[in-house]
């Protein structure tokens, strides 16, 4: 038998409004069924490999790791279907819906990588879509918006609020309410009312379980540590989550913002966030006195949220990972400093996992095997990064990095 996963630590439940506890009632029973049942395991694994295009390679970073005296390997989650890590999860929820006989999915997104992954899981699985998005994220991630569109998602924007994706998840609890019957709603993080937090664990484990075989093929032994950015936590239980039994270090990179005053930067980790019960779980979150929630900023809109999942904030407290942050300036440059040189662009949330990397990878003994989960790719950011990286001061910057980088290879 399983373990009753409702609680982590002092973290966790379920506090849902009445209306919706039918529908919870109904998702549990489902997902306990589906879990056990070989054929729904069979199936994913299928869509895995044909649809998704699993496994994701584990790219040796031989550059990188001739700068860095280690040995970095980059898990590139861009290179599944719709470009990052979230079609594991919406896949694996969608299949399930369809199991419920639900005819309907809605889905909440920031960055709009988990959004666009429903819409292409209920496109492929006959379903319909409606994806909120808060309306400053969708004018920061339109190539996400269109994509959504394409797939027959109806994208609805969130003008409440910060129009951030805190108001997009309030916006998609709502909407459940009014639709229970016909409609699943494909959470897209490790949080939320249980089994949430379970059931998006268990479908994105697939990344650490990839990772764990990988590493041993290439090196014939376990990574001494792994890295993962973190805002909800999917991405990052997902890599962790095959490993918290072993021996491996095991490191979350938060957004460190613009500063370190509330409304700068989205660290819930290392004393700022506080214990609440907010959109029907208990965990730490970033909020005031009377428990409202503070403003968050990140350069990444992935990570703008003001909340962490309770099973990562059990591994925080309990300290079997470790949390630091990156600021938006450092996740900027290990952007151009990872493109220069690999080749590889990575999503402004997968770097400031690569950010923290390069920043310790002077602790570390040399030749440490580190795998940095690089969870999606960067053209989705070219809407924020563009007119970034377009500055004099940052045009400077590149050039700069480009020079090194020549006379490295030319010692």
């Amino acid at each position: 038998m399983r373990r009753d996963e409702r609680y982590y630590g002092r973290f966790g439940g379920r506090y849902v409004p009445e209306v919706l506890r039918p529908a919870f009632e109904e998702l549990e029973a489902a997902w306990a069924a589906a879990r056990e049942d070989g054929a729904y395991w069979e199936l994913l694994e299928r869509l895995g490999r044909d649809f998704i295009g699993r496994p994701t390679p584990l790219c040796p970073a031989e550059r990188l790791s001739d700068e860095l005296g280690i040995k970095l390997y980059l898990k590139l989650e861009g290179q599944a279907q719709t470009g990052a890590h979230k079609i594991n999860n919406a896949l694996g929820q969608a299949v399930l819906a369809k199991r419920m006989g639900k005819a309907r999915v809605i889905a909440e997104t920031g960055a709009g990588q988990h959004g666009l992954a429903t819409a292409a899981a209920a496109a492929k699985l006959g379903l319909e879509c409606e994806v909120f998005m808060g309306e400053v994220d969708m004018a920061r991630q339109h190539p996400n918006v269109f994509g959504m569109r394409m797939f027959g998602a109806k994208v609805t924007p969130v003008r409440e609020g910060s129009r951030t994706l805190t108001d997009a998840v309030n916006a998609a609890m709502k909407n459940w309410t009014e639709r229970v019957s016909d409609t699943h709603y494909v959470l897209g993080s490790a949080l939320g009312a249980h089994p949430y937090p379970a059931m998006v664990r268990e479908l994105q484990s697939v990344i650490g379980r990839e990772i764990k075989a990988q590493v041993m093929e290439s090196e014939g032994r376990l990574p001494d540590r792994i890295y993962a950015c973190v805002g909800g936590g999917s991405n990052s239980i997902g890599a962790f989550a095959p490993f918290l039994d072993e021996r491996v270090e095991l490191v979350g990179a938060e957004a460190g913002g613009r500063g370190s005053r509330p409304g700068e930067h989205a660290s819930r980790m290392g004393g700022r966030g506080s214990v609440g019960i907010v959109q029907a779980y208990k965990s730490l979150f970033l909020q005031d006195g009377d428990g409202s929630l503070l403003a968050t900023h990140s350069v990444s809109a992935g990570l703008d949220y003001a909340g962490i999942g309770p099973q990562l904030a059990h591994l925080g407290e309990t300290g079997r990972v470790r949390f630091d942050s990156a600021s938006d300036d450092e996740a900027l440059a290990a952007v151009a400093r990872t493109a220069r040189a690999e080749g590889i662009l990575p999503a402004l949330e997968s770097a400031h996992a690569l950010a923290l990397a390069y920043r310790e990878a002077g602790t570390m003994k040399p030749g440490s095997v580190v795998v940095v989960n690089v969870s999606g790719r960067g053209d989705k950011d070219l809407f924020i990064t563009a007119p970034i990286f377009d500055r004099a001061d940052w045009i400077s910057f590149l050039e700069s990095e480009i020079a090194g980088m020549r006379a490295e290879d030319a010692i």
